[in-house]
Order: structure tokens, then sequence, then C-alpha cells
């Protein structure tokens, strides 16, 4: 089945962009998350919140599945749920990018658009309107859903203790419903306590770095649990942006604007260390965003 595709994505190390910062013994290693089915990391939280939905009968043959997406775990729900037969609704603000609306509408999605000055926080106020209006939708919530967190911690923190060997001593992640940094947070300090975990947002609330949430200014997930944070780092936009830039030309990797963020901090926690791994995850293709003139001028 497709969803069978979802997880076990490549591990790369970088071999250009730490050249001349680096010591010897330090090397950074990237997850490569465009390689799911549906082109990012949020295939495995979707599939781990529709599954258990269906395993706990909350989809029946009128349900209409429901939940805010700034796009990608919309695009994933989207796959996912025209291969299992279901409905979905997404509420997504207005000012998300050509290709992700487009995707949207090729699996099918009853696209609902929200005000773009509320972002992210205005489409998850807007899917919680319509799941009390309509008791026919099936409110999913990634942000408060335990299954968002528990697919990492089943599937994507194990993947990097394996890849790495056992060896990774830094987990760096960037922040959006929280559950990728939590749940494989969970797992690697559960093999070794002393890997150090850093999480990473925007360094300001207006920002332009798709895919992530400056906290202290957004509504903080419910899933969110600072006391796994060994480290916070606050990613400029401009330096991140132009780490995506130089992943394509330097390293050869195609990644969105999420991902330069975490390349930014790993490179950062990498760059003060005599001997480590550090591992992070890209959490999409840069297909997604060749329209946007600023990220690719």
């Amino acid at each position: 089945m497709l969803v069978d595709r979802i997880g076990n994505t490549p591990l790369v190390r970088l071999q250009r962009l730490g050249r001349g910062r680096l010591r010897a013994g330090v090397e950074v290693w990237v997850k490569l998350e465009s390689f799911n089915p549906g082109g990012s990391v949020k295939d495995r939280a979707a599939w781990s919140i529709l599954r258990a939905a269906e395993q706990a009968g909350q989809i029946g043959p009128d349900t209409v599945l429901l939940d805010s997406s700034s796009g990608n775990t919309g695009i994933a729900y989207g796959m996912i749920a025209a291969a299992r037969g279901h409905r979905l609704r997404l509420c997504l603000p207005k000012n998300a990018n050509t290709e992700r609306k487009k995707l949207l509408r090729a699996y099918g999605v009853d696209v609902v658009e929200t005000d773009p000055l509320e972002g992210s926080d205005g489409a998850i106020r807007a899917a919680r309107a319509l799941a009390a209006e309509d008791p026919r939708h099936l409110y999913l919530d990634q942000y408060s859903n335990p299954a968002n967190w528990r697919a990492h911690y089943e599937t994507t923190g194990p993947e990097l203790w394996r890849d790495t060997a056992g060896c990774i001593t830094h987990w760096v992640a960037g922040l959006g419903t929280t559950g990728t940094f939590v749940g494989t947070s969970r797992a690697l300090k559960q093999e070794n306590p002393a890997v150090r975990c850093v999480a990473v947002q925007p360094d300001a609330p207006f920002h332009g770095l798709e895919g992530l949430k400056h906290l202290p200014s957004a509504m903080v997930p419910a899933i969110w649990d600072p006391t796994l944070v060994d480290e916070a780092l606050a990613a400029p936009t401009e330096p991140s942006l132009e780490l995506v830039r130089r992943l394509a030309r330097e390293e050869g990797i195609l990644a969105g604007p999420s991902g330069g963020a975490a390349v930014w901090a790993a490179l950062e926690v990498a760059s003060r260390l005599e001997a480590g791994v550090v591992c992070t995850v890209l959490p999409d293709g840069g297909e997604r965003y060749l329209s946007e003139a600023h990220l690719w001028p």
C-alpha cells in the first residue's frame, strides 16, 4: 500500500557547506523527508493521525475529515485520504503558495481559504469554528493530537538512531506543530539521555520561514513539551534562505525554507564542537517553492 512507503527516508552527510568552518571530528547529517510519497515529513504525522482515527472507528460513511494546515500536512492528508477513500476539508491561509494549492486540489481536497494576515493561527480558528458548526466533521487537530508526536517517536527517532549506529550526539529541528521535535527527542533521549536536543524557531513574529512558528507570538500547540529542549535557537530569515540556495548549488539538495533554518541551526551547533554527529531534518523539497521570487531571485 502507498502508506507503507512512508518513512525510512535517506540520511545524508553534508559535504561542502561546513567546509572550513567545522572541525575534522564533526559531522552534519540531514534527513531528506521529501522522499516520502507525499513529499514531506508531514506524511508521517498525517498517516499516524488518520490511522488512529480509523482504528478508533471514528470515520464513518458521512464523515468529513477536517483540519488546518499551512500546506504540507494538508497535502499529506489529501494523498492519504484519497488512497483510503475519505473526504477531506482543509482550512488554509489564502496566501499559501500556488504549488500547494494546486496539489491540494489535485487530491480533491475541499479547501477553505482563511485570512492571510492571521496565518496558521487563523486557519486553526476557522477549523475549530467549522467543527463546532457541523457534526459531520471529524476535527483531526494536528496541533493537539498525540498521534502527531507519536509518529516521530515510533519512526523518525528510531531511524536516526539506527542510521547513525547510535552515534548521534545532537538533534536539531524546527518548530511548527512541534510534533517532529517532541516525538524524535523523546525517542532519542530514551536511547541515550546525553543526546542534545536543539529546538529552532524564527527570530521574529514576522518572518519568511514557511512552516515554522514563532511560539512567543503564536498559539502554542498542546503537544509542545519544552522540558525536552536542551538548547533553543532563533533562526534569522535571510541567512536561512541563503542556505536554501546554497544547499541546492553546493550540495545538490533542493529544500524548503524551514530546511534552510534547520541547516542554519545545525551548522551553528556543529561549529562549536570538537567532535560530534549533528542531525537535522529537511521537512520538504524545494519544488514547492519555485514560484517564490524572494527565495529564488
